[in-house]
């Protein structure tokens, strides 16, 4: 994208010199014939043009409490003082982004230390190259607004990696909130035009310059687990670097990813290219994305796929468009198998071992809704071991965002002819509206914000409740992604999950570390069929818990051990069936850091080799990746 400008007579002379250090280098450019900034407002009307005066004014902006739109590498960044409590509330009220947490931006570690705990692990990865956002402990009393991140444990830091950044940083500002600059679920916008008609009405200023992005790319975000990196979104910096399989293939595959978190990925001879973030495909504009992003890759990567594999669900879009691809061959692969093979993929690994897939939702082979699973898989088949008992849910996709669904459910399958609604409806006025159980107590709790907490409307819990009781619209699942949200809505956390996750996030904030107290579960071995993890004793028991005033912080803690708990119980069962010891976990609730590390050190306990995602999300962003590998090792056998 600097093909446009045209060297100046000095910078020519520099690009053309053999002995010169800037000879041949593309990028060559100066004040004079180089790409330009200005200030301009949120009508496009410029304020400035002159380096320091855009430079200033801008930083004055942002001090002043305003919202700055500022283009960066990737795309467009909305940035706001992050002390600035006012300011934050602004942007998220213009944004449209009510509750996920905003990422942070600082010039140096010393400074992200003043406001957050930073490992020398941490503090060389903010450092990197690549500078990824890192999640990173909170520091008490920190004097970062509030909602820059509330309902959480963390701060998601990164460095400055853009001169433009460091500028205005100059400016005597400490810390930034840098969010990416678009509507909420929208795709990154690129393009100054773009900017000025979508991001007018959220942002004051903009700070942009004339040089075009070629193509928009998100910031990548890592946390930590076992203290070692793993990715939550892989994306600047880290793609499109391939990751390499043993086994080659002549044919080339395109592997079409999940709806949620989509990335999508091309395999060619031994290579497995993964696209970065694309987002919910179910957005149009993240549709289309998700489109010319597919077309992007593959030309740049001259691969022409002969293979074509989806997921199973018939409604995804990504499997519709995989479907209508002309002249290939398809391959539909199951979405918890493909979270499994991620893993293998990544450590090198085509032999079976026990997977273990935790999340909210996939489509089964039998047409249920899986989410808590236990395979023997490797990347040629997998057979289905164990999984949570079955619950129902009502009002399809609703469930995944209103906690009052799989509550609903999960207390009618816990205390079965015994259920007494009124006694349910009671229990939810009390914690889940002003949450009694909760307040001038756990200080985490305390400190998330009542928006958090809607109100139950008793009418909808008794048509929900009749919809359970008759099977109308209701679909079967394994679902531990649910089961989170219940215990979470049940502590008075909340009861909607304004963003993926948001729900299971906050259970996690307000863990009181150093309980080793858990609930009672059981595994019911049918003959002929997979084991089954069966929580209704640990439903009933949270309840009591409840009703007893126990404090939220500790229940939570107990119920992150129960499910750290039951899960390595069927591994251990799993391993007596099949002698295998290599135990694989992935699926999004082991995003979740106490569950993955609780669960890892138990495993480790009992002799267990423990593989875990650290390449690729261990969320849907993974999914792609284990598509192909699956696609790739089957091909490969076939030739």
């Amino acid at each position: 994208t600097m093909s446009v400008f045209e060297m100046c007579d000095n910078c020519a002379a520099q690009y053309t010199d053999v002995s010169d250090r800037r000879f041949h280098a593309q990028p060559v450019a100066c004040a004079a014939c180089g790409p330009k900034i200005r200030l301009t407002d949120n009508t496009g009307k410029t304020i400035t043009s002159q380096t320091e005066k855009v430079i200033a004014e801008a930083a004055r902006l942002l001090l002043a409490g305003k919202i700055v739109a500022i283009k960066g590498i990737g795309g467009f960044h909305l940035a706001v003082d992050a002390l600035n409590s006012q300011a934050v509330q602004r942007l998220r009220r213009r944004k449209r982004r009510d509750h996920k947490p905003f990422a942070i931006m600082a010039t140096s570690i010393e400074r992200v230390k003043e406001y957050a705990i930073v490992s020398g692990v941490a503090e060389r990865l903010l450092g990197s190259p690549q500078s990824p956002i890192v999640l990173l402990p909170k520091k008490p009393d920190s004097p970062i607004a509030p909602l820059v991140a509330e309902g959480v444990d963390t701060y998601g830091f990164m460095l400055c990696y853009a001169p433009l950044r460091y500028l205005l940083f100059a400016q005597n500002i400490k810390v930034l909130v840098m969010t990416s600059g678009n509507i909420s679920d929208e795709p990154l916008i690129c393009k100054n035009e773009l900017a000025l008609e979508r991001l007018g009405h959220v942002a004051d200023a903009f700070l942009i310059h004339n040089r075009e992005i070629y193509r928009q790319v998100d910031d990548s975000i890592l946390h930590f687990v076992d203290e070692q990196p793993a990715f939550l979104r892989r994306a600047r910096g880290y793609v499109p670097t391939p990751i390499l399989m043993k086994n080659s293939c002549r044919r080339d595959i395109f592997a079409a990813g999940a709806d949620l978190k989509n990335t999508f990925c091309f395999a060619r001879q031994n290579q497995l290219i993964c696209s970065e973030h694309i987002g919910d495909l179910e957005d149009a504009e993240v549709y289309h994305h998700y489109i010319d992003s597919i077309e992007h890759l593959r030309g740049l990567f001259e691969v022409e796929p002969k293979i074509v594999v989806c997921d199973l669900h018939p409604g995804y879009l990504s499997t519709r468009y995989a479907l209508s691809t002309p002249d290939v061959k398809i391959i539909q692969v199951q979405h918890h198998w493909a979270h499994i093979a991620s893993v293998l993929v990544e450590h090198g690994l085509e032999e079976p071992v026990i997977g273990l897939a935790a999340d909210g939702t996939g489509y089964g082979t039998d047409g249920a809704i899986w989410g808590c699973e236990c395979l023997i898989a490797s990347l040629e088949k997998f057979e289905r071991f164990g999984h949570l008992s079955y619950y129902s849910l009502a009002g399809g996709d609703k469930a995944s965002k209103e906690a009052i669904r799989p509550a609903l459910s999960l207390l009618r399958k816990a205390y079965g002819d015994d259920f007494d609604l009124d006694k349910f409806i009671s229990l939810l006025e009390r914690i889940g509206t002003t949450c009694h159980s909760c307040e001038g107590r756990n200080p985490e709790i305390k400190a998330i914000d009542s928006r958090l907490r809607g109100n139950y409307k008793i009418g909808n819990i008794k048509i929900i409740s009749e919809q359970l009781e008759k099977g109308v619209n209701c679909v079967e699942t394994s679902s531990l992604g649910r089961v989170f949200d219940t215990v979470a809505a049940m502590l008075g956390l909340g009861n909607y999950n304004n963003f993926d996750a948001q729900l299971p996030m906050a259970l996690e904030a307000i863990i009181e570390n150093g309980i080793e107290e858990s609930y009672g579960f059981e595994l019911i071995n049918k003959t002929g069929k997979p084991l089954q993890l069966d929580l209704d004793k640990m439903t009933r028991q949270i309840i009591n818990d409840i009703q007893n005033d126990r404090l939220p912080a500790a229940i939570s803690a107990k119920f992150h051990n129960t499910i750290a708990a039951a899960l390595l119980e069927m591994a251990i069962a799993a391993r007596e069936s099949t002698k295998l010891n290599t135990v694989a976990l992935s699926g999004g609730v082991f995003c979740n850091r106490y569950l993955i590390n609780r669960l890892a050190n138990l495993l480790k306990q009992n002799d267990f080799s423990v593989l875990i995602n650290r390449k690729v999300p261990s969320n849907d962003g993974g999914i792609s990746l284990g598509q192909a590998a699956i696609a790739k090792y089957l091909a490969s056998r076939e030739l």
